[in-house]
């Protein structure tokens, strides 16, 4: 309760902060002054704002919901997921939403606050601690994006600089290993606290370990494009004395609390709470956002995954109010039982076409005798949707996890570089953790030693590199479900799983944007008239067009 009270406090305090005037004169400087305001504002603050925002802003989750859940393949039936990802409709507003929310907020603060901080020696566990956080948040721009402001963002106030370059993505992650390695050294157990971080609650001894498993992150990241620096970075960070994530103890996660479900204008501003998982709760009922893709769905049940019905569940929602899942009834059970025929939802296709083939519900049935609103005993909706357990506003933010460690270290072992353990060894180690990782943050019942004993032995990781490959990361796009962003950026890094596009679904007429299955988003058309010259030196290393088919600099798959 201390914890969530001192967040809000910490969270108050940076929204209502404000910069100074730049008026070098007294009394100008006075009159431009609003005195309600704070001048300066606690580091420690500004890395609590830009850890929540992560997930809590829901302007800025949109664009999972209608893009990246798409373009992975993960989700798919709602209107918004199908409308802009799914049948590849260009939307300059929704591609826009992480550029124009986290530069102006996270990354500002992120800057500012290690601007403040850079040169006061009692600041210095939390000037590192922002270094980093400020790392991984611009990596999920410039995965996005490609090349981006990055040397030069946030540092309008600070330095003039109102129209910063896009540094190339090269030279991002060039900076990216640099920044990691020297933040995590600056931290220090005898340093000063650091305060406000609902990650880890401070502990430095961590947040060494999350400095250098982002380093393995990008190391694979650009795996393929440079190799030699890449396994020079990875063997690097494998080496520090500040560890990596040794167990699901270390994971960096985001806690958010337990808030009401709202979708008024205040919501946009509280980030409290988790807002991908109230998103994809939605604000109607009738028309649930969280059908599940069927591409994602068939691997797991084709594969006979342990997890599937952990993820997802079959439900009558007739009852179900806007605010809440409580009213919500469960026939997965009843649907397994009568073998019904099960019709997720493939690319492109929107949950209503066709409507899925009902069944005669006994469970509907001893309801409606009592209940008249239950007007049918058929069950019309067999689509599989998300699970209430992932709906919850409390649910984590997911940063990265050691079971994402595990399959690094595997694919790392299988391109032969040095790395402590059989990649077989480390495949298994990474799908036990991802399935644990479900019942100790989810609440999933947890899956037993013999459902994973039966699962990974009808489900090895295969004989040649390829099909390693792609076990590995069809492996890691399953435990991503729940992080969209590395989801959707290791499914284009790696080329697994192999997705088809929706044009292959006899969706080709609908697909505005192209049959091709997008592998970026466009820049903000605002960006070509605020920042006009680097704008346009950036879609000059692009072939000249803002086009969502051109890949990223490390997407060579």
């Amino acid at each position: 309760m201390k914890t969530n009270i001192r967040t809000n406090i910490l969270l108050l305090l940076t929204i209502f902060a404000v910069t100074v005037s730049s008026c070098s004169d007294s009394y100008m400087e006075n009159l431009n002054t609003d005195p309600s305001k704070a001048n300066s504002i606690d580091p420690n603050a500004q890395l609590t704002t830009a850890e929540l925002q992560t997930y809590g802003d829901l302007g800025m989750v949109e664009m999972y919901r209608n893009y990246h859940y798409a373009f992975a393949q993960q989700l798919m039936g709602c209107w918004n997921t199908t409308n802009y990802g799914g049948r590849h409709t260009i939307d300059n507003n929704e591609m826009s939403r992480m550029w124009t929310s986290f530069y102006p907020k996270a990354i500002k603060n992120l800057t500012d606050g290690v601007y403040r901080s850079k040169e006061n020696a009692a600041l210095s566990n939390i000037n590192a601690a922002l270094r980093i956080y400020r790392v991984y948040m611009i990596s999920l721009i410039t995965d996005v994006y490609g090349d981006a402001p990055c040397s030069e963002a946030g540092l309008g106030y600070i330095d003039g600089k109102f129209n910063p370059r896009y540094d190339t993505q090269e030279e991002i992650y060039t900076w990216f290993f640099k920044e990691l390695k020297e933040a995590g050294t600056a931290l220090n157990q005898s340093g000063d606290k650091i305060s406000g971080d609902v990650i880890y609650k401070g502990d430095v001894t961590k947040w060494k370990k999350f400095a250098n498993s982002l380093r393995l992150r990008y190391a694979m990241r650009i795996s393929d494009v440079a190799p030699e620096k890449a396994k020079q970075e990875f063997e690097d960070a494998l080496s520090d004395a500040g560890g990596i994530l040794a167990s699901a103890s270390d994971d960096a996660l985001i806690k958010y609390m337990d808030v009401p479900f709202s979708f008024g204008q205040e919501t946009y501003t509280d980030y409290r709470g988790n807002a991908l998982s109230k998103l994809l709760f939605g604000n109607d009922p009738a028309n649930n956002p969280s059908y599940l893709c069927s591409t994602f769905f068939n691997q797991m049940k084709n594969s006979g995954d342990p997890r599937t019905y952990r993820i997802a569940r079959f439900y009558y929602d007739g009852l179900m109010s806007s605010t809440s899942t409580n009213n919500r009834i469960d026939l997965t059970e009843e649907v397994l039982a009568k073998g019904v025929t099960m019709n997720p939802r493939d690319p492109g296709a929107f949950s209503w076409e066709p409507w899925p083939t009902g069944y005669e519900s006994d469970i509907l049935k001893q309801i409606a005798l009592t209940n008249p609103s239950v007007q049918s005993s058929v069950a019309r909706e067999t689509e599989p949707k998300l699970a209430n357990n992932f709906l919850k506003s409390n649910n984590p933010g997911v940063v990265i996890t050691y079971a994402e460690i595990n399959f690094l270290l595997a694919e790392a072992a299988l391109k032969g570089w040095n790395v402590s353990g059989a990649v077989d060894d480390l495949y298994a180690k990474g799908v036990r953790a991802s399935m644990n990782f479900l019942s100790d943050n989810y609440g999933c019942d947890k899956i037993t030693d013999a459902e994973f004993t039966t699962y990974i032995t009808n489900n090895g990781i295969g004989h040649t590199n390829e099909q390693k490959k792609a076990a590995i990361n069809t492996q890691a796009w399953i435990l991503h479900f729940t992080n969209p962003a590395e989801s959707w950026a290791n499914v284009r890094r790696s080329g697994y799983p192999r997705l088809k596009s929706p044009a292959e679904y006899d969706f080709a007429q609908f697909l505005t944007g192209g049959a091709d299955i997008p592998v970026r988003l466009s820049y903000p058309v605002l960006e070509s008239s605020y920042n006009k010259q680097s704008y346009e030196e950036a879609l000059s290393r692009m072939g000249g067009e803002n086009s969502w088919n051109t890949p990223l600099w490390w997407d060579v798959n």
